[in-house]
């Protein structure tokens, strides 16, 4: 309940006024103990007694962002939305410094554009001191007219972000602004009337004064005051052209910088976009080069490797024959030798004094030993059974 908005409140902006302080700084202001403590059931009659006993301005500080009391009241005021009149009161209050500058922040923050010139102008002649506070919570010294033109010319002020206002002389040519008067302009104009003035001689015996022009009749006097006065008139009108003219003359300058500096970030544009284009033209080339090194490199790679392979392939052929060589060499050497000693017979070569036929002998003969008493196919009385046999139409014994 303590952190709504007045209902009464109207809308600034088209939105709620608490929403002008982002929701980040808002959420930190409800959280702090300022707040909850001192900032809990004010009116707009009690905010004048807190917003006495400011001694800073500033946002946020510190590692976890804690509020100033000054942005806390500030806050305040956007709930309860206090009177137009209040809020003139508060800067037009000279006693009290921060009272002034917090009412200055509040109206910055709801007021209309002829308002807030209306009403900050005339704190640019304030020049006392003001104790900011910084993000790290350490304390700067500035001044009433540095935080009001901190307000009239800067996007953002105590980390809060500040409504566009127009420019002045977009109103000034509108006709919603007067032109701004300096307040050394009056000086000036009270140093050249005292100028113009004669000086005056006080006669001595009589002790009245005496002008020192004798014989001057009144109405000599009367029209050398018109005169004086037309004069003024007319030395009045020519500083204000003057004024407008150098005013124009700035805003054509300003115009033509602007125009010559958008021209200058065209041309710093384009030459980037070459540049960019150069860069990227020689990185492709670069890449393309890399890719055909690379290749080249892969194939002289890749053919190094084949005759290698091939190199390797051929000793180890060349070695398997010689191998091969040196076995049939060794075996016959080694049959030379046993057929010198006679353990072979110059037929077949084989080792123990065996020939390369004997194994098939000694096959046939395992073989005719695996059938025992075999039938000789000659013998008288096989050929007696394989008639008799044949008569019977059997097949003859094998």
């Amino acid at each position: 309940m303590a952190n709504r908005t007045d209902p009464l409140a109207k809308s600034i902006h088209g939105t709620n006024p608490q929403n002008l302080v982002e929701k980040i700084v808002r959420s930190k202001i409800y959280q702090s103990t300022y707040w909850k403590e001192q900032c809990f059931g004010l009116t707009a009659e009690t905010l004048v007694d807190k917003a006495m006993e400011l001694d800073h301005t500033g946002g946020t500080y510190g590692g976890n962002r804690k509020p100033t009391p000054f942005l806390c009241l500030a806050l305040k005021m956007l709930q309860i939305q206090p009177d137009k009149d209040i809020v003139v009161e508060f800067i037009k209050n000279e006693d009290y410094k921060y009272v002034r500058v917090l009412g200055a922040f509040y109206l910055r923050l709801t007021g209309t554009v002829a308002d807030v010139y209306q009403y900050l102008e005339p704190l640019y002649n304030d020049y006392r001191k003001l104790r900011h506070k910084l993000s790290d919570g350490q304390f700067a010294l500035t001044h009433v007219d540095e935080f009001i033109d901190e307000l009239l010319t800067k996007d953002y002020s105590c980390d809060t972000a500040l409504p566009r206002i127009q420019k002045r002389w977009v109103l000034e040519a509108s006709g919603t602004l007067e032109p701004r008067r300096s307040a050394l302009e009056d000086d000036f104009e009270e140093e050249e009337e005292d100028k113009e003035e004669q000086p005056m001689e006080i006669d001595q015996p009589n002790g009245h004064e005496k002008d020192n022009h004798r014989g001057r009749s009144p109405a000599r006097d009367r029209d050398r005051d018109r005169d004086r006065d037309r004069d003024r008139d007319r030395d009045r009108d020519r500083k204000h052209e003057r004024h407008h003219r150098d005013r124009d003359h700035d805003r054509d300058r300003d115009y033509d910088r602007d125009y010559g500096r958008g021209r200058d970030r065209d041309r710093d544009r384009d030459r980037e976009r070459d540049r960019n284009r150069d860069r990227d033209r020689d990185r492709h080339r670069l890449r393309d080069d890399d890719y055909s090194r690379d290749r080249d490199r892969d194939r002289e790679r890749d053919g190094r490797e084949r005759e290698r392979r091939d190199r390797d392939r051929g000793r180890h052929r060349s070695r398997s024959r010689s191998r091969d060589r040196r076995d049939r060499d060794r075996e016959d050497g080694e049959y030379r030798r046993r057929r010198d000693r006679g353990s072979v017979s110059p037929r077949g070569r084989g080792e123990d004094g065996a020939t390369r036929e004997e194994p098939k002998r000694k096959k046939e003969k395992k073989e005719k030993k695996g059938e025992p008493n075999a039938p000789d196919p000659n013998d008288p009385e096989i050929i007696e059974m394989n008639k008799l046999r044949a008569s019977l139409g059997l097949k003859p014994l094998k």
